[in-house]
Protein backbone atom coordinates (compact mmCIF):
# COMPACT_ATOMS: atom_id res chain seq x y z
CA UNK A 1 0.00 0.00 0.00
CA UNK A 2 0.53 3.49 -0.04
CA UNK A 3 0.30 6.22 2.01
CA UNK A 4 -2.56 8.90 1.45
CA UNK A 5 -1.28 12.43 0.16
CA UNK A 6 0.06 14.73 2.29
CA UNK A 7 2.46 18.05 2.12
CA UNK A 8 5.83 17.50 3.10
CA UNK A 9 8.40 19.82 5.09
CA UNK A 10 11.95 20.00 5.37
CA UNK A 11 12.84 22.73 7.76
CA UNK A 12 16.21 23.71 8.62
CA UNK A 13 15.95 24.99 11.94
CA UNK A 14 14.24 24.26 15.40
CA UNK A 15 12.11 27.16 15.44
CA UNK A 16 10.89 26.28 12.04
CA UNK A 17 9.78 22.92 12.76
CA UNK A 18 7.92 23.75 15.90
CA UNK A 19 5.78 26.86 14.12
CA UNK A 20 4.90 24.26 11.62
CA UNK A 21 3.58 21.74 14.23
CA UNK A 22 1.61 24.51 15.77
CA UNK A 23 -0.02 25.39 12.62
CA UNK A 24 -0.58 21.40 11.47
CA UNK A 25 -1.52 20.56 15.18
CA UNK A 26 -2.97 17.44 15.57
CA UNK A 27 -3.14 16.63 11.66
CA UNK A 28 1.04 16.85 11.71
CA UNK A 29 3.20 14.60 11.65
CA UNK A 30 7.45 14.60 12.43
CA UNK A 31 9.60 11.77 10.49
CA UNK A 32 13.26 11.84 12.12
CA UNK A 33 14.01 7.72 11.30
CA UNK A 34 11.02 6.77 9.57
CA UNK A 35 11.64 2.99 10.79
CA UNK A 36 7.71 2.52 12.65
CA UNK A 37 6.20 5.72 11.27
CA UNK A 38 6.52 5.14 7.40
CA UNK A 39 5.57 1.65 7.63
CA UNK A 40 2.21 3.07 9.20
CA UNK A 41 2.16 5.55 6.88
CA UNK A 42 2.32 3.20 4.45
CA UNK A 43 -0.58 1.05 5.92
CA UNK A 44 -3.16 4.05 6.53
CA UNK A 45 -3.00 3.26 10.19
CA UNK A 46 -2.29 7.28 10.05
CA UNK A 47 -2.92 10.05 7.41
CA UNK A 48 -1.62 13.40 8.32
CA UNK A 49 -2.18 16.25 6.67
CA UNK A 50 1.20 17.66 7.01
CA UNK A 51 4.26 15.47 7.26
CA UNK A 52 7.54 17.54 8.96
CA UNK A 53 11.37 15.76 8.01
CA UNK A 54 13.36 17.19 11.11
CA UNK A 55 16.46 15.66 9.72
CA UNK A 56 18.04 18.74 8.28
CA UNK A 57 18.11 20.09 11.93
CA UNK A 58 21.29 18.97 12.46
CA UNK A 59 21.28 20.75 15.99
CA UNK A 60 19.47 17.62 17.03
CA UNK A 61 21.87 15.25 15.78
CA UNK A 62 23.85 14.36 19.10
CA UNK A 63 24.46 11.95 21.90
CA UNK A 64 26.46 13.71 24.97
CA UNK A 65 27.52 12.88 28.26
CA UNK A 66 26.59 16.13 31.08
CA UNK A 67 27.47 15.78 34.69
CA UNK A 68 27.77 11.67 34.19
CA UNK A 69 24.25 11.71 32.69
CA UNK A 70 23.98 11.03 28.67
CA UNK A 71 21.60 13.66 27.02
CA UNK A 72 20.41 12.37 23.16
CA UNK A 73 18.78 14.73 20.77
CA UNK A 74 16.26 13.91 18.81
CA UNK A 75 18.10 12.93 15.65
CA UNK A 76 20.60 10.84 17.41
CA UNK A 77 20.56 6.88 15.74
CA UNK A 78 20.64 4.02 17.35
CA UNK A 79 23.62 3.24 15.94
CA UNK A 80 24.87 6.52 17.45
CA UNK A 81 24.31 5.56 21.12
CA UNK A 82 25.24 2.11 20.73
CA UNK A 83 28.63 3.49 19.48
CA UNK A 84 29.08 6.10 21.57
CA UNK A 85 32.37 5.34 24.11
CA UNK A 86 31.38 8.23 26.53
CA UNK A 87 28.11 7.33 26.64
CA UNK A 88 28.89 3.03 27.59
CA UNK A 89 31.43 4.52 30.42
CA UNK A 90 28.74 6.58 31.99
CA UNK A 91 25.94 4.17 31.50
CA UNK A 92 27.10 0.67 30.03
CA UNK A 93 23.18 -0.13 30.13
CA UNK A 94 22.25 1.64 27.34
CA UNK A 95 24.44 -0.38 24.88
CA UNK A 96 23.57 -3.48 26.13
CA UNK A 97 20.23 -2.71 25.58
CA UNK A 98 20.39 -0.99 22.46
CA UNK A 99 22.20 -3.71 21.04
CA UNK A 100 18.90 -5.47 21.17
CA UNK A 101 17.14 -3.05 18.70
CA UNK A 102 15.87 -4.70 15.80
CA UNK A 103 18.93 -5.62 13.34
CA UNK A 104 21.98 -3.11 11.91
CA UNK A 105 19.77 -1.58 9.62
CA UNK A 106 17.38 -0.57 11.30
CA UNK A 107 19.64 0.80 14.12
CA UNK A 108 21.70 2.92 11.55
CA UNK A 109 18.60 4.60 10.70
CA UNK A 110 16.14 4.76 13.38
CA UNK A 111 16.33 7.33 16.40
CA UNK A 112 16.10 6.78 20.20
CA UNK A 113 14.17 9.79 20.84
CA UNK A 114 11.95 8.30 18.04
CA UNK A 115 11.37 4.93 19.69
CA UNK A 116 10.34 7.08 23.06
CA UNK A 117 7.51 8.73 21.82
CA UNK A 118 6.36 5.61 19.86
CA UNK A 119 6.47 4.21 22.74
CA UNK A 120 5.93 0.44 22.18
CA UNK A 121 5.44 -1.74 25.16
CA UNK A 122 7.61 -4.48 23.36
CA UNK A 123 10.91 -1.86 23.10
CA UNK A 124 14.20 -1.57 24.62
CA UNK A 125 14.84 1.75 25.24
CA UNK A 126 11.47 3.15 27.08
CA UNK A 127 12.54 0.55 29.63
CA UNK A 128 15.94 1.65 30.27
CA UNK A 129 15.07 5.66 30.28
CA UNK A 130 12.01 4.40 32.96
CA UNK A 131 14.62 2.08 34.70
CA UNK A 132 17.24 5.40 34.80
CA UNK A 133 14.66 7.43 36.03
CA UNK A 134 14.99 9.57 32.82
CA UNK A 135 12.68 12.13 30.97
CA UNK A 136 12.41 13.66 27.86
CA UNK A 137 12.37 17.35 27.03
CA UNK A 138 9.43 18.51 24.61
CA UNK A 139 9.11 21.78 22.73
CA UNK A 140 6.66 23.50 21.22
CA UNK A 141 6.41 27.56 20.18
CA UNK A 142 4.69 27.96 23.84
CA UNK A 143 7.83 26.78 25.72
CA UNK A 144 9.52 23.46 26.96
CA UNK A 145 8.45 20.89 29.45
CA UNK A 146 10.23 17.75 31.11
CA UNK A 147 8.46 14.96 31.67
CA UNK A 148 9.53 12.03 33.52
CA UNK A 149 9.66 8.36 32.20
CA UNK A 150 6.81 7.22 34.66
CA UNK A 151 4.26 10.05 33.58
CA UNK A 152 5.83 9.77 29.29
CA UNK A 153 4.70 6.35 28.69
CA UNK A 154 -0.02 6.17 29.44
CA UNK A 155 -0.61 3.30 27.14
CA UNK A 156 0.48 1.16 23.99
CA UNK A 157 1.74 2.83 21.69
CA UNK A 158 0.61 6.09 23.53
CA UNK A 159 2.93 9.13 24.72
CA UNK A 160 1.53 12.05 26.50
CA UNK A 161 3.36 14.22 23.76
CA UNK A 162 1.02 17.17 22.67
CA UNK A 163 -0.07 17.84 19.07
CA UNK A 164 1.87 21.24 18.14
CA UNK A 165 4.89 19.37 20.30
CA UNK A 166 8.71 17.69 19.66
CA UNK A 167 10.39 15.67 21.86
CA UNK A 168 13.84 17.37 21.43
CA UNK A 169 16.14 15.34 23.35
CA UNK A 170 16.15 12.49 25.98
CA UNK A 171 18.19 12.18 29.73
CA UNK A 172 19.19 9.06 30.78
CA UNK A 173 21.05 9.67 34.57
CA UNK A 174 23.85 7.73 35.49
CA UNK A 175 23.28 4.90 38.76
CA UNK A 176 24.76 6.00 41.67
CA UNK A 177 28.24 4.37 42.27
CA UNK A 178 28.57 0.95 43.09
CA UNK A 179 25.90 0.02 40.57
CA UNK A 180 26.01 -2.70 38.15
CA UNK A 181 23.34 -3.46 35.15
CA UNK A 182 22.37 -6.35 32.72
CA UNK A 183 19.87 -6.60 29.99
CA UNK A 184 18.61 -9.77 28.70
CA UNK A 185 15.59 -10.78 26.38
CA UNK A 186 14.23 -13.88 24.24
CA UNK A 187 12.83 -13.49 20.76
CA UNK A 188 12.02 -16.17 18.27
CA UNK A 189 14.36 -14.47 15.78
CA UNK A 190 17.48 -12.38 16.16
CA UNK A 191 15.72 -8.86 15.72
CA UNK A 192 12.45 -9.66 16.41
CA UNK A 193 10.31 -8.40 19.21
CA UNK A 194 11.24 -9.75 22.79
CA UNK A 195 8.89 -12.45 23.93
CA UNK A 196 10.08 -10.26 27.19
CA UNK A 197 13.03 -8.91 28.08
CA UNK A 198 14.20 -7.05 31.54
CA UNK A 199 16.83 -4.26 32.30
CA UNK A 200 17.73 -4.65 36.45
CA UNK A 201 20.13 -2.46 38.28
CA UNK A 202 22.13 -3.46 41.34
CA UNK A 203 23.82 -1.13 43.98
CA UNK A 204 25.83 -2.30 46.49
CA UNK A 205 27.70 -0.06 49.26
CA UNK A 206 31.18 -1.02 50.46
CA UNK A 207 30.59 -3.24 52.51
CA UNK A 208 28.73 -5.48 49.57
CA UNK A 209 25.69 -5.43 50.71
CA UNK A 210 22.74 -4.74 48.72
CA UNK A 211 21.42 -1.00 48.73
CA UNK A 212 19.03 -1.26 45.50
CA UNK A 213 17.64 -3.14 43.05
CA UNK A 214 15.38 -2.57 40.67
CA UNK A 215 13.84 -4.04 37.12
CA UNK A 216 12.18 -2.99 34.13
CA UNK A 217 10.21 -5.37 32.14
CA UNK A 218 9.22 -5.20 28.26
CA UNK A 219 6.70 -7.03 26.45
CA UNK A 220 4.30 -8.00 29.81
CA UNK A 221 2.16 -4.52 30.36
CA UNK A 222 0.99 -2.10 27.81
CA UNK A 223 3.75 0.21 29.42
CA UNK A 224 7.38 -0.60 30.86
CA UNK A 225 6.55 -2.55 34.03
CA UNK A 226 8.96 -0.89 36.75
CA UNK A 227 9.47 -3.06 39.88
CA UNK A 228 11.36 -2.03 43.08
CA UNK A 229 12.75 -5.56 44.10
CA UNK A 230 14.35 -3.94 47.31
CA UNK A 231 11.96 -5.40 49.63
CA UNK A 232 13.56 -9.31 48.47
CA UNK A 233 17.40 -8.75 48.82
CA UNK A 234 18.08 -5.19 50.64
CA UNK A 235 20.55 -5.01 53.53
CA UNK A 236 21.54 -8.41 52.62
CA UNK A 237 25.45 -9.38 51.87
CA UNK A 238 25.72 -9.77 47.57
CA UNK A 239 26.55 -13.56 47.78
CA UNK A 240 23.42 -14.06 50.68
CA UNK A 241 20.97 -12.25 48.30
CA UNK A 242 18.08 -14.18 47.37
CA UNK A 243 17.76 -13.31 43.60
CA UNK A 244 15.28 -16.07 43.24
CA UNK A 245 12.58 -14.08 45.37
CA UNK A 246 13.11 -11.09 43.74
CA UNK A 247 12.76 -12.35 40.26
CA UNK A 248 9.44 -13.72 41.53
CA UNK A 249 8.41 -10.03 43.25
CA UNK A 250 9.08 -8.84 38.99
CA UNK A 251 7.21 -12.00 37.76
CA UNK A 252 3.92 -11.15 39.99
CA UNK A 253 3.80 -7.19 38.84
CA UNK A 254 4.06 -8.22 35.13
CA UNK A 255 0.48 -8.31 33.26
CA UNK A 256 1.34 -10.30 30.04
CA UNK A 257 -1.65 -11.33 27.53
CA UNK A 258 -1.96 -14.43 25.19
CA UNK A 259 -1.02 -13.50 21.72
CA UNK A 260 -0.19 -15.91 18.40
CA UNK A 261 3.88 -15.35 19.60
CA UNK A 262 3.49 -16.60 23.27
CA UNK A 263 0.58 -17.44 25.85
CA UNK A 264 0.86 -15.41 29.40
CA UNK A 265 1.70 -17.85 31.07
CA UNK A 266 4.81 -18.50 29.30
CA UNK A 267 5.61 -14.78 29.09
CA UNK A 268 5.24 -14.56 32.97
CA UNK A 269 7.75 -17.73 32.99
CA UNK A 270 10.20 -15.73 31.16
CA UNK A 271 9.73 -12.81 32.58
CA UNK A 272 10.98 -14.73 36.23
CA UNK A 273 13.69 -16.44 34.72
CA UNK A 274 15.37 -13.58 32.77
CA UNK A 275 15.14 -11.22 35.85
CA UNK A 276 17.04 -13.90 37.90
CA UNK A 277 19.47 -14.00 35.61
CA UNK A 278 19.99 -10.22 34.90
CA UNK A 279 20.28 -9.69 38.49
CA UNK A 280 22.92 -12.08 38.93
CA UNK A 281 24.94 -10.99 36.53
CA UNK A 282 24.34 -7.19 37.61
CA UNK A 283 25.02 -8.07 41.39
CA UNK A 284 28.81 -9.58 39.62
CA UNK A 285 29.27 -6.21 38.22
CA UNK A 286 28.51 -4.34 40.88
CA UNK A 287 30.48 -6.44 43.60
CA UNK A 288 33.79 -5.82 40.85
CA UNK A 289 32.83 -2.23 41.12
CA UNK A 290 33.16 -2.10 44.76
CA UNK A 291 36.06 -3.93 45.20
CA UNK A 292 38.32 -2.53 42.95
Amino acid sequence: MKPASFEYHRPTGLGEVLTLLAEAGQHGKVLAGGQSLVPVLNMRLAAPRQLIDINAVRELAYVRVVDGDVEVGALARHADLERDAAAYAAIPLLRRATAHVAHATIRNRGTTVGSLVHADPAAEMPAVLTLLNGHVTLASTGGRRTVAAADFFVGPLESCIRPGELAVSATFPAPPPGTGSAWLELSRRHGDYALCGVGVLVTLDPDLRVVAARAALISVGPVPVLVDLADAVAGRHVDAADWSAAAALAAAAAEPEDDIHATAAYRGHLAEVLTARALRAAAQEASAHVRT
